[in-house]
């Protein structure tokens, strides 16, 4: 019998040890010390320093755009491509954007209207057919105040079995099959939803005739000179391309693979990958572009006025925090990324991961 004790008291021990040193240790950042009287020169070689250190110890594996006036102040990457490591990162390598992919859906949407072929405050059953939300307008979907719930992913999954890969158009049946009940009425609250820039994409691809994919290609990524940025999925021809990073897990010392699964077919809420040179040029799109008249653009960061008069705080694609500062961030299959603009300083910065990082959110804080 004492044994036996002995035998569960040593598992207990080093269950509760690895805890110990997983939340004391591991998942402990070094600190990023920038002395205050820094030049911004001294920064940068501080801020490359310190990822340098933290990729030597597993806890970053990405890259880094930092620009001031258009111009990079540093672009970097720290770590490899894949899970087998025998690539590594560089600054024209192209990570999964994640929900980051929802301003450049936006920009297709808003192509759309210079084109004077919709409007954002037409109703989106305009252009899709027996949509069960008949008050919803474009504008309802790109700031996120529709109140069509976020239940496309949980309508697939009962699906699985009949519908194979995902794709936008079987995402947006499956909404108008059954008919989710709104969570509340359009314009009447800021709720998040994957859904709806879903819809968004779907509503591109029909406007267009021709798939989200190579909307966007052919007018947004070849026009602009992006040349490392492509909407890609399992529905895309290539199995894969050039400069793609894959996800993968780095935990405790194992590496996994993450692959996409059956949903992994859509685009619009995600499914875009880019790279920080690209970034650099992205960054420029939303100050003045050829493709997109000024005027236009500002629709992006103007804050909705919900239906009690408040105002809320998602535009087209981003999170407005002040006059100056945009960001939005995303998280999917493995993929960890950030995009902030400052355009009273005439800053941005970019941080891209691809390793399921468990403290991108404190290297986050730590350099901005």
């Amino acid at each position: 019998m004492k044994v036996v004790l002995y035998i569960i008291l040593g598992i207990v021990i080093i269950v509760v040890g690895f805890f110990v040193w997983f939340f004391v240790f591991f998942l402990q950042v070094p600190e990023l010390n920038i002395p205050k009287n820094s030049s911004e020169k001294e920064k940068i070689v501080l801020i490359d320093n310190w990822l340098e250190k933290l990729n030597s110890e597993r806890k970053f594996n990405g890259g880094i755009l930092i620009t001031k006036n258009g111009k990079p102040t540093l672009a970097k990457t720290y770590g490899f491509t894949n899970s087998k490591k025998t690539e590594k990162l560089n600054i024209n390598s192209s990570f999964r954007l994640a929900s980051i992919s929802k301003q450049f859906t936006a920009s297709g949407i808003m192509l759309l209207k210079e084109k004077e072929q919709i409007n954002y405050d037409d109703l989106v059953s305009k252009y899709i057919s027996n949509f069960p939300y008949h008050n919803v307008t474009i504008r309802n979907l790109l700031n996120q105040t529709s109140g069509i719930p976020d239940s496309y992913l949980d309508l697939a999954e009962k699906a699985k079995g009949k519908i194979g890969v995902l794709t936008n158009e079987k995402a947006i049946k499956l909404i108008i099959e059954n008919k989710p009940k709104a969570n509340f009425h359009p314009n009447e609250q800021y709720e998040y939803s994957n859904t709806n820039y879903i819809a968004l994409a779907r509503i591109i691809e029909l406007v267009s005739n021709q798939s989200f994919e190579n909307f966007m290609a052919n007018n947004i990524f070849i026009p602009l000179g992006m040349n490392d940025t492509r909407v890609w999925n399992l529905i895309s021809e290539d199995k894969t391309f050039k400069g793609k990073t894959d996800g993968f897990e780095d935990l405790a010392g194992e590496i996994r693979e993450i692959k996409p699964t059956f949903i992994d077919g859509v685009a619009g809420d995600g499914g875009i990958f880019s790279s920080l040179d690209d970034f650099v040029i992205w960054d420029k799109f939303w100050y003045e572009n050829k493709l997109i008249s000024n005027e236009n653009l500002k629709e992006a960061f103007k804050r909705p006025t919900l239906n009690n008069g408040e105002k809320s705080n998602y535009g087209f694609g981003w999170v407005i925090i002040n006059d100056d500062l945009v960001r939005h961030n995303g998280a999917w299959l493995a993929a960890n990324t950030y995009f902030a603009r400052n355009t009273k300083k005439k800053t941005s910065f970019v941080l891209l991961d691809n390793s399921s990082n468990l403290f991108f959110e404190k290297i986050i804080g730590s350099i901005k």
